[in-house]
């Protein structure tokens, strides 16, 4: 097969992927990899670090859309990106198509196999794609609050973790899975007061456990994320709905009952976000202030720090690619559903439910289209 690795374009995204080293796996089974050039300077790595594992590096995205049966990113594609893909041609990567109707329409319009990163599934009914990049956003959610906290960059001038004699802050993470927990992790090592709600009893008592009574475990009702978001200096928003727009859970009547300076960090905003007042911004263009409360909805978080996040996440990616690459996208799904749940759209139709749930879109469920190879 042909792999192409197009150079990531969305707005300072800096991550790339595939490393030289999945690469040179690919080669290894017989497979030729075309990346673009400079598509690893963001890692530190070289046009001659891809050309040494045995890739073809090509000037432009479009020789490498050109010649790629399989595209390999790492964020969704791009306005023009979408012109460049095929109706034979495979695209693996993150998509959060239940929050974006556009890309959907421009996807649908292309004809090409989407395959997202977010809605394969394990055994154990985790995400094994999604879970590397929700441990970096939910560490970096901490570090951007805290950051945003500071008196110059809009917030309260709150330290985290206090010091003797002065309170730490008190942070706040609704919902505590994968990201919320590593949130969670990093406010608890800096010192800070921290509160998780979650709707899970069993992994309430999880939480209670990992951190011996030093997180405060809240069994999450409309009034306790009131009550807790309006005392908080940093609200955390770590929701997720497998493949599904994210649940609005914090309301703007409460955001404008909340402490001047504090400040919301929306981890769930290529879901579409759980706060009310959340909405897009870029790592050019971080934070925004609403009703004195400052926010940070950047999509590609983990963009700001690509070297980890392009390893973390390639580690997990790469065993799904070779097996796309080795035994073609059909035979593949067929022998992994787990992977099958990763099929998103296909042949100008919308195939993951809940995102034809969430748009309004005819759904064709995946076993059709397996079926019918």
């Amino acid at each position: 097969m042909k792999i192409g690795v197009p150079k990531e374009i969305k707005t300072l995204e800096f991550r790339v992927g595939m490393t030289p080293s999945g690469v040179g796996e690919l080669v290894h089974d017989g497979h030729d990899v075309f990346v673009e050039t400079n598509a690893g300077l963001g890692i530190g790595m070289t046009d001659a670090d891809y050309k040494q594992a045995g890739a073809t590096v090509l000037k432009t995205a479009k020789e490498v859309f050109n010649v790629a049966d399989m595209i390999v990113k790492v964020k969704e594609p791009q306005l023009q990106e979408y012109a460049m893909l095929r109706p034979d041609q495979v695209l693996f990567t993150y998509l959060h198509l239940a929050a974006d109707r556009s890309q959907t329409e421009a996807l649908l319009k292309s004809g090409t196999t989407a395959i997202a990163y977010e809605t394969v599934t394990a055994a154990d009914r985790s995400l094994p794609l999604l879970v590397p990049m929700s441990e970096v956003a939910g560490r970096l959610s901490i570090q951007c609050g805290a950051f945003a906290l500071q008196k110059a960059n809009g917030g309260r001038g709150v330290l985290l973790g206090g010091v003797p004699g002065v309170e730490p802050a008190k942070v706040v993470v609704i919902g505590g899975g994968v990201s919320g927990s590593h949130a969670a992790d990093m406010a608890v090592g800096l010192g800070a007061d921290v509160t998780i709600l979650d709707r899970s009893l069993p992994r309430l008592r999880q939480i209670d456990e990992t951190w011996g009574g030093r997180v405060h475990t809240v069994y999450s009702t409309k009034h306790a994320i009131e009550k807790h978001v309006t005392e908080a200096d940093l609200v955390i928003g770590a929701v997720l709905v497998a493949g599904a727009a994210a649940p609005k859970l914090v309301s703007a009547a409460m955001v404008k009952k909340m402490h001047e300076g504090a400040v919301m960090v929306d981890i769930s905003i290529d879901q579409g976000g759980c706060f009310e007042t959340s909405r897009p911004t870029t790592h050019a263009d971080p934070t925004y202030v609403v009703d004195g409360v400052v926010h940070y909805c950047v999509t590609n978080m983990p963009g700001a720090v690509p070297r980890t996040s392009t390893f973390a996440l390639t580690n997990a990616t790469l065993p799904f690619v070779k097996a796309l690459a080795n035994l073609g996208w059909r035979e593949a799904l067929i022998r992994d559903p787990h992977l099958a749940n990763g099929l998103n759209i296909h042949d100008g139709r919308v195939i993951y439910q809940a995102v034809a749930t969430e748009l309004g879109f005819e759904h064709r469920p995946a076993d059709d289209v397996l079926r019918a190879a």
